[in-house]
């Protein structure tokens, strides 16, 4: 005899800005309206944080080096980030999903998944739910919204690309396995440049292709990720929204506008960035036992380096200490350094480390 019941077929929308940081300056300045946009600094070691879409237009994105977006549109306009703006607003969005679900996990500042399947609205179309959060984003906020409405995370999270900007799809369960058959591996969610290139290694290009291989042989291969990918190869994707997603580290980094060879010099960079972690953390009553320090260098090769404390970091002054201790075994540098970023791991929010895990942290440095 089968005891198994059924799951219920759960409605999940995912939300996500239209080049949210772009979009909000565009907002508050009229005169950088309908102009190609990038937020970020427009310095030789400069980096797009994000690009309006009619930068878009001429292949600009984010992650991508100032000077080559600069290259490849000549008349972009550079405008720095305003992390205290984009906040205020994601604030006033997250408000918003609140009058709908308790159940809201946030990814950054601009997207997150809703579980809507018992909403407090008690609407029974998750369509209408999506339509109606968007209305309303763009009549307080000013700003176009896009979703993905479908029965798990990974189909909602693609399903809010397909009609971007200021749109919305469905991909229904009856729809579901065949989207997932046809789509390219590399434009699936979870699946980054690298191991895209390993499974077309294996001749993995398509989620059918994906479909075909065994549970045993993705786990052989792709290790801890393996269940996930055989999952979402059939459209399945159990993984919950969780409103008390972890998060495992808080970290800041910094590119130079030169790059530094000297030890005292590439210490006292250290300084700010434990600064702006630990005033987070001072914030949110939390800290963290593990220190690990990321090291860039002038060839784009990199190395990390940790510690863990017994206890939490009871000061920034013991960030830095480590963080300092943590560089000085990596020199002389192999090389000269251009980036070097500090983070904070193993959270807690007992300052004592009684206790073991702690809220999902919303941190943009």
């Amino acid at each position: 005899m089968n005891d198994m019941t059924p799951t219920p077929i759960r409605k999940i929308v995912h939300v996500d800005m239209d080049a949210f940081y772009a979009s909000v300056e565009q907002r508050d300045n009229p005169e950088l309206r309908g102009k190609p946009l990038a937020v970020g600094g427009s310095a030789a070691r400069g980096v797009v944080a994000a690009a309006s879409y009619e930068a878009r237009a001429f292949g600009v994105h984010s992650a991508m080096p100032s000077v080559t977006a600069k290259r490849k549109c000549p008349d972009l306009i550079f405008v720095p980030p305003r992390f205290d703006v984009y906040k205020a607003v994601s604030q006033q969005i997250r408000e918003i999903f609140a009058e709908y679900t308790p159940l809201i996990e946030p990814l950054s500042l601009d997207e997150a998944y809703l579980d809507v399947t018992e909403n407090l609205k008690g609407m029974e179309i998750a369509t209408e739910i999506a339509q109606e959060i968007r209305a309303k984003i763009k009549q307080v906020t000013g700003l176009n919204a896009s979703a993905g409405i479908s029965y798990n995370k990974f189909l909602a999270k693609m399903a809010s690309d397909l009609n971007k900007p200021n749109g919305q799809a469905v991909i229904t369960p009856k729809k579901g396995p065949g989207f997932v058959e046809a789509l390219p591996v590399k434009k699936f969610h979870g699946v980054g440049p690298a191991t895209a290139e390993r499974m077309r290694k294996y001749g993995i290009e398509t989620g059918l292709d994906l479909k075909s291989k065994s549970l045993a042989f993705l786990q052989e291969h792709f290790g801890k990720s393996g269940p996930y990918f055989y999952g979402i190869a059939r459209g399945i994707d159990e993984r919950q929204v969780r409103p008390d997603r972890i998060r495992k580290s808080v970290g800041a980094e910094d590119t130079f506008s030169e790059d530094i060879g000297e030890l005292d010099l590439a210490a006292a960079e250290l300084k700010p960035l434990a600064e702006k972690v630990w005033r987070y953390c001072e914030v949110q009553g939390i800290s963290g036992k593990t220190v690990t320090v990321k090291i860039k260098y002038s060839d784009f090769t990199q190395a990390t380096r940790s510690r863990t404390g017994a206890l939490p970091m009871a000061s920034v002054a013991e960030i830095i200490d480590a963080a300092s201790a943590l560089l000085a075994t990596v020199y002389p540098f192999k090389r000269p350094v251009r980036l070097l970023g500090v983070t904070l791991s193993s959270l807690t929010n007992d300052r004592d480390g009684d206790s073991e895990e702690q809220p999902q942290l919303d941190l943009d440095l």
